[in-house]
């Protein structure tokens, strides 16, 4: 989760700005091509949509984590610096780096699938139904990276990509769980989209889990110390 320590905050920024820019593309990508080729099929694109970024996740992992920790996510820069020791000084610059990164990854798929490259989502996703699912979502993600650590990033790295397509299932959010995704997915009005009015809500609910599953997550790195 402290990739930054190891090496220059440059290096770790700019790992942080490709990788959530990959894990973007694949989102965003694959939810176009999936809804594209799937005949008017949601759960077919959906499904689709849920393993081609599982994968992507999974492998951005394994490529970055060693240099930045691959976080991808402001909620898990945030509560890795709350809860293992990350420092403060890098959270601003992987946040901004993940917000830049998922934006240019949107615009990247944009650009692959011929479309506009910068659009604003008409994907209505409100309710407590749905801010409840992203709850879940965001607990459940944060649960499982802090749970996994002690197994190493091969391990934990495919946990949280099966965690990942799962939730895309399982929560009524599709699980987002990420503030920087949230974003992004505003300027997209595809398969992957939220409209821009939707989005506050889903960081507000990402940021909440975060504080309830703080004292989940600090009894689980007591437990990796040990």
């Amino acid at each position: 989760m402290s990739g930054a320590e190891k090496h220059s905050l440059r290096d770790a920024a700019v790992c942080e700005f490709l990788a959530t820019a990959f894990l973007l593309i694949a989102v965003v990508g694959s939810g176009i091509a999936a809804d594209r080729l799937s005949g008017g099929n949601t759960g077919l694109a959906l499904l689709a949509n849920a393993l081609a970024t599982s994968a992507a996740l999974f492998v951005l992992i394994l490529t970055f984590g060693n240099v930045s920790g691959a976080h991808m996510n402001p909620v898990v820069t945030i509560a890795a610096a709350l809860v293992s020791g990350f420092s403060w000084r890098n959270v601003p610059v992987y946040v901004v780096m993940q917000i830049l990164g998922a934006v240019a990854g949107t615009v990247l798929a944009h650009v692959m699938f011929d479309l506009p490259l910068l659009q604003l989502s008409t994907h209505a996703r409100t309710g407590v139904g749905i801010w409840t699912g992203e709850m879940v979502a965001t607990v459940g993600l944060l649960t499982v990276i802090w749970g996994c650590l002690t197994y190493g990033t091969p391990t934990a790295a495919g946990a949280i990509a099966a965690y990942i397509g799962g939730a895309y299932w399982f929560t009524s959010s599709t699980s987002f769980a990420n503030p920087a995704v949230t974003i992004a997915r505003a300027f997209t009005d595809t398969f992957a989209g939220i409209r821009p009015v939707d989005a506050p809500a889903f960081i507000l609910v990402q940021l909440l889990a975060l504080g309830l599953a703080l004292p989940l997550l600090r009894r689980l790195q007591r437990s990796f110390r040990v």
